[in-house]
């Protein structure tokens, strides 16, 4: 018998307007406790959007979204304390190392935080010192992840995270946000990259035009386009050049 899952977001006919543009367009899912799940979509699609309502950093024209049953429009500082929203570059002072920019978060979500712990769970240890502007563009990735765990949340939002990265760190990054699902956190990921979302996500939202066209876990979807009769025009190999590329080039953290 399967378990009872816990809902943890409820969308409700979400609808986000911009004079006559419509980027958001009566879109409603739900996301379960403890799994990964996923935004898709082009750029323009409406999914970013989305997020950021859900985030509490924009307001819908109509329509809600509940966080364990919190409504983000109208309760923006309780849901503030069940989330972590991770920041894009800018949000960060180049010239703080690492432990200060911890000490920094720490301070303003007034939450006492070993930053070697934190830094330990993304691999960063060795880095604690480093300035921010010193690091790679992977590593300033997993830092900025690492700060949306900082206030201990129950869910993450995390918007295209592997964007710009080489092989290496995508998988690499991959492997953290599972880790960070598996220790009991939720995790809420837009990505147009629909290797990534096949490998991480348990479900998954296509949304296209700010309408969601499919949702369902990345191998149902697959069977029931399969079940169409449709092939791929092409044999599909057992490995591709990004595994030749890992497999001569190693899987491991790089410093």
């Amino acid at each position: 018998m399967e378990t009872p899952r816990n809902l943890i977001i409820q969308v409700k006919s979400l609808v986000k307007k911009y004079g006559s543009l419509i980027a958001v367009d009566d879109i409603s899912f739900d996301v379960y406790e403890g799994e990964i799940f996923g935004l898709l979509g082009p750029n323009g699609a409406g999914k970013t959007t989305t997020m950021e309502i859900m985030e509490t950093l924009r307001e819908p024209t109509s329509g809600a979204v509940l966080i364990k049953g919190i409504d983000v429009s109208k309760n923006v500082n309780q849901v503030k304390q069940q989330i972590g929203v991770q920041l894009q570059a800018a949000g960060y002072y180049p010239s703080l190392t690492l432990t200060e920019l911890v000490a920094l978060f720490a301070g303003l979500y007034n939450q006492p935080t070993d930053a070697l712990e934190l830094l330990q769970k993304v691999a960063l240890t060795e880095k604690a010192k480093s300035k921010y502007k010193e690091l790679s563009g992977g590593q300033k990735q997993r830092f900025s992840i690492a700060t949306t765990l900082i206030n201990k949340p129950s869910i993450i939002f995390l918007d295209e995270p592997t964007t710009g990265l080489d092989p290496q760190a995508r998988r690499n990054l991959w492997e953290l946000i599972k880790d960070i699902r598996n220790s009991g956190t939720t995790v809420v990921i837009t990505t147009h990259y629909m290797d990534e979302a096949e490998q991480l996500c348990d479900r998954v939202a296509i949304i296209e035009k700010g309408k969601i066209i499919a949702s369902d876990s990345p191998d149902n979807l697959i069977d029931n386009l399969v079940a169409t009769g449709f092939e791929r025009k092409k044999e599909v190999k057992k490995a591709n050049l990004e595994d030749v590329f890992l497999n001569l080039t190693g899987h491991e953290w790089r410093m």
